[in-house]
């Protein structure tokens, strides 16, 4: 079972479902019925769980050529001897398709008792996916797409709970999912694979335009981020004034522009790395943040 549970990156994976979380309690102001909860619960996880082991199915191949010249030691929220199962040969591949299958007919059947409309975003999120681990060895603008299947999940969480949004609130949560996931995930992750990705002439951007620019976009990406969440508030009905406000810019400020700068500074790998991990936190500090305000209210 770890195995599997390695392919699907199960650790990253549930800090993942946190931001689903805080945003359907961010647009609800108050928690749903049990039965839409633990229905969005099981499915967010069978979503996750899906997505990530279709990106070791579908990037097997590059992979293996990754595996054979030896992997960089993975941050916290990913650091295993069992990265990349499939390329190892930890598991078959028939076993990680019907894992993959099972995962994602499950996400299906949850998402259409949910909301059927949220089927679209499942199978653009799927598709979209394929898509980044085939641009690997193209082009760098795969880090677009990575913010668009990364904010997939939370926007899917708000029709989950909203039947008709605005949709001029949802722009602006997507972009500030996509700032969140291209600064704090995307860009350090590729630094961290950065002796891999070079070795099999992938096009990421700390490749492309150098570790210098990469810094600095990390920080534009994060500070942009940062300023953006201070409107967040503004698409909740909940009535948390200004603390809720500040608490929600204090954990980004204090979660991600710490470590974005020591990286721009430094371009050490394991800033990168560290990085990453406090980004990936990210979520599950805001989910606390919400929580709160809702029971307080």
């Amino acid at each position: 079972m770890r195995r599997f549970l390695a392919l699907s990156r199960s650790v990253h994976g549930v800090l993942d479902i946190a931001m689903p979380g805080f945003v359907a309690l961010l647009w609800l102001g108050h928690f749903p019925s049990w039965q839409v909860l633990a229905l969005s619960l099981a499915t967010a996880l069978a979503g996750y769980t899906a997505i990530y082991a279709l990106n070791d199915l579908i990037g097997v191949k590059d992979d293996k050529e990754k595996v054979a010249g030896g992997i960089t030691p993975g941050y916290a929220v990913e650091a295993s001897a069992m990265r990349y199962p499939l390329a190892q040969n930890l598991i078959s591949m028939k076993g990680a398709l019907a894992w993959f299958g099972c995962w994602f007919a499950l996400a299906v059947l949850g998402t259409w008792l949910l909301n059927p409309r949220i089927l679209a975003i499942v199978f653009a999120a799927a598709a979209l996916e394929v898509v980044y681990v085939k641009l690997l060895k193209v082009t760098w603008w795969r880090t677009v797409v990575s913010g668009l299947v990364k904010s997939a999940g939370p926007i899917a969480a708000v029709f989950a709970v909203i039947p008709e949004p605005s949709w001029l609130g949802l722009l602006g949560l997507l972009v500030w999912l996509m700032l969140w996931e291209i600064g704090g995930q995307n860009i350090p992750a590729d630094w961290n694979d950065l002796e891999e990705d070079r070795r099999i002439g992938a096009r990421t951007i700390p490749l492309v335009f150098g570790l210098r620019a990469a810094g600095v976009l990390v920080v534009v990406c994060l500070g942009l981020a940062v300023l953006a969440s201070a409107l967040l508030p503004h698409l909740s009905p909940l009535n948390g004034g200004w603390p809720f406000q500040l608490a929600i810019l204090a954990a980004g400020a204090g979660l991600l522009l710490p470590p974005a700068v020591r990286l721009a500074y430094t371009l050490d790998g394991r800033q990168a790395a560290r990085l990453f991990d406090r980004a990936s936190m990210y979520p599950l500090v805001l989910l606390a943040i919400v929580t709160v305000f809702v029971l307080i209210r």
